[in-house]
């Protein structure tokens, strides 16, 4: 819109409500990350932009009958799976993915039936990302520091009733290839309430190691050793001792089973075959020594990454890396048909690599207009030709307006109870608010 005076776009979104992940993905307590739905919502009030809630591309719309109505289509609906350990038990009841809990706390309505069991005092989480410190957090936060943020209501009750007081992160390699940044490092190490518990022996002689490693991974590491080996003092010692929560970070340890109680219904814990690294830094692979080791654990959460789906046979997809084949954006062999986000490389990065990702795929959009690749001299009806599609088959698309009446709604329960907002995790009651 900001590089081409001619250009309309038009957003299609499969729920009611905008903003995708950083409404649903990022932590509740972390409110500061959703400032970019600012410039999200400006560009959403733009005369030449639209928004059309309520419609999945894929069922309600083919790509096909986009690519019709459209110049240019581009596809930017990241990684809606996770991967699977693929190891036994990992059906069992209190084993959870990573994907399926977030939603649940941040009202992510195809979760919010979740009912997670929440009565065992140690949970594991399998990975050592961002997601898996944010899943520690909310389960070792105090309630007074929850009850501020637009965490669920339902969440937050709970969280109130949980008797987790301890959390494991494991990870199949070292403390040099944690995935997890320096501002979440920090942040857990100063939970209230709760103590970090290092293996010192895991960080003795890893100051040598890093001495030539990049500023942020050099950084981080300091602040892990720092974290394991410095006496605490007099007053942090009291007041760790004082703290009734403790969570710790395990290396080298890969899932082999997750074992059942008595009955076979539940998790009582996971075996880990230990490993040992061949090669170094971020290549380094996890080889398994023949050693195992158990750890009881009532609560497993698989934290090891997001996978993207195929979403219209009429798309590349590429199933091995779970991404759409592309180049800069263009998706291959089909001209006028792009891609942006983890759908285009895979789900990796935060919110700034992600919003630099799609202005290189707008780059790409912008270059073939400029050099004729996408042929604009016969008009495309856009909206206009989708509208009938879709009232022909009963979907009823939501503006942006629509959604500004659900997004007061929301604040305005929050406000009652305290909150920025209270999240609608029904999208029925959501359609039923704007009389839908």
């Amino acid at each position: 819109l900001q590089h081409h005076s001619r250009a309309q776009v038009d957003i299609y979104e499969k729920l009611p409500v905008p903003f995708g992940l950083v409404r649903f993905g990022v932590a509740p307590d972390h409110p500061e990350v959703k400032n970019v739905i600012n410039a999200f919502t400006q560009t959403a009030r733009s005369e030449r932009c639209a928004y059309y809630g309520n419609v999945t591309v894929g069922r309600d719309v083919t790509v096909a009958e986009l690519r019709q109505a459209y110049h240019a289509v581009v596809l930017s609906y990241g990684a809606e799976d996770n991967r699977v350990l693929g190891i036994p038990g990992e059906n069992l009841s209190g084993v959870y993915s990573a994907r399926e809990f977030v939603g649940w706390y941040n009202g992510l309505p195809e979760n919010r039936d979740l009912k997670p069991d929440l009565s065992c005092e140690t949970a594991l989480i399998l990975g050592h990302g961002n997601v898996a410190l944010d899943i520690a957090r909310i389960l070792l936060s105090p309630l007074s520091l929850l009850r501020k943020t637009d965490i669920t209501d339902s969440s937050l009750a709970a969280l109130a009733c949980s008797k987790v007081k301890r959390v494991w992160l494991v990870g199949r390699r070292g403390p040099l290839q944690v995935a997890f940044t320096i501002k979440e490092l920090r942040e857990m190490i100063n939970l209230p309430g709760a103590r970090p518990v290092l293996n010192p022996a895991d960080f003795t002689g890893l100051e040598n190691a890093v001495k030539d490693a990049p500023r942020p991974r050099k950084r981080l590491t300091e602040l892990m050793i720092k974290t394991a080996l410095e006496k605490p003092r007099e007053k942090m010692l009291e007041a760790q001792a004082a703290a009734p929560r403790e969570w710790g970070l395990k290396f080298q340890r890969s899932p082999q089973e997750v074992l059942p109680t008595a009955d076979g219904r539940r998790a009582r814990g996971i075996r880990m075959a230990l490993t040992r690294l061949e090669g170094s830094g971020d290549s380094a692979k996890a080889v398994p020594t023949g050693d195992v080791e158990e750890l009881e654990c009532g609560l497993v959460f698989s934290s090891i990454g997001y996978r993207s789906l195929p979403l219209d046979p009429a798309v590349p997809f590429d199933t091995q890396r779970g991404i759409i084949p592309n180049s800069s954006g263009r998706v291959e062999g089909v001209p006028g048909l792009y891609c942006s986000g983890w759908v285009k490389r895979g789900p990796t990065g935060m919110i700034i690599t992600t919003m630099n990702d799609s202005f290189d795929t707008a780059q790409s959009v912008l270059e073939d207009l400029q050099v004729g690749a996408l042929d604009v001299s016969t008009s495309r009806e856009g909206f206009g030709a989708m509208e009938s599609i879709l009232r022909s088959r009963g979907v009823r698309p939501v503006s942006f307006s629509d959604w500004e009446k659900i997004d007061a709604a929301e604040v305005a329960r929050g406000k009652a109870a305290g909150k920025p907002r209270e999240k609608i995790v029904d999208p029925q009651e959501m359609l039923r608010l704007i009389g839908h």
